[in-house]
């Protein structure tokens, strides 16, 4: 009775404004589509639209029927893919959502011995995901979340597989360079350099400075890290990132890490996934890896 194409057509009228215009996409005529609907409203015994002059109003059946194509298409779209990877001999694809953006160097470590142990899977990586990556797991546009602050949802699993200390870089000749700790009153006369992120979810005010009632003279958001770092390194500013990367960068430019307050700021990467993913091989594979890197790193 319900079948795919009546949820694309709810889903294209919806996006696309009229009827005429959804059967252009989808390819239809609009008189095949009109009909189509007005077989599945009659099988229905309830109303998709509401016409009103020349617009379509969805009904609450209507508003439901959205609903369930945003949910199951992309499913479909994902397990007609895979099937087709299959069929050409292919193991997979595994599409990586990045919810911060330090993360991405950290990533490249896991990225590189991964490819190597499984070549026959794709590896698509999406920057995109400020902090609405739930949404595109549950979405299934994504199949792994990497992200250092997980929200408990049923049907989704994180495991930590990165621990590491947020920090703040300094350049080398700064007063605070010499200091084992800085403390919030310390910022109170330096440009805080951070990711364009919200400020409510960056870790150097909502652990450091606002529960002391600090804010910094200047607050600057520059979205890549190496502009961050050259920007610290002459002078122009401080910045709050993980402590493995400043050091990275202190190979290279005058910065040098020092910590967040007498206890540090400690933190972790996780990798989200969806509950029933997690016995695909090469997901699981991944998630493996990671742990392996972080084992060595310790050791």
């Amino acid at each position: 009775m319900l079948e795919r194409i009546h949820l694309s057509i709810v889903q294209e009228v919806e996006k696309q404004g009229s009827l005429t215009a959804a059967a252009d996409v989808l390819c239809l005529t609009q008189s095949a589509l009109s009909h189509s609907m007005r077989k599945l409203e009659k099988q229905l015994g309830t109303d998709i639209w509401l016409r009103e002059g020349r617009h379509l109003r969805l009904t609450q059946a209507g508003h439901y029927l959205l609903a369930v194509a945003g949910r199951v298409l992309p499913q479909l779209d994902l397990a007609e893919d895979r099937l087709r990877q299959y069929a050409q001999g292919e193991r997979g694809a595994l599409r990586i959502g990045m919810e911060c953006h330090p993360c991405y160097q950290w990533l490249l470590k896991i990225v590189s011995p991964y490819l190597t142990a499984w070549p026959d899977v794709e590896v698509d990586v999406k920057q995109k995901f400020q902090f609405g990556g739930m949404g595109a797991l549950f979405g299934y546009e994504i199949d792994l979340l990497v992200t250092p602050d997980p929200l408990e949802k049923p049907g989704i699993v994180f495991q930590p597989v990165f621990d590491y200390e947020q920090v703040l870089a300094v350049p080398t000749q700064h007063a605070l360079a010499r200091r084992e700790y800085a403390l919030p009153a310390d910022l109170s006369d330096e440009v805080l350099i951070t990711y364009p992120v919200a400020v409510d979810r960056l870790d150097i005010f909502s652990q450091f400075l606002q529960p002391a009632r600090i804010t910094p003279k200047r607050h600057k958001t520059i979205e890549t890290t190496d502009i961050m770092m050259q920007m610290v390194a002459s002078g122009r500013g401080v910045s709050a990132l993980p402590r493995w990367l400043v050091e990275e960068y202190a190979n290279k430019m005058d910065v040098t890490p020092v910590r967040l307050g007498t206890q540090g700021i400690p933190k972790q990467i996780y990798l989200g996934a969806r509950e029933s993913d997690l016995q695909v091989d090469y997901l699981q594979a991944f998630i493996a890896t990671a742990l392996e890197h972080d084992a060595k790193r310790s050791s």
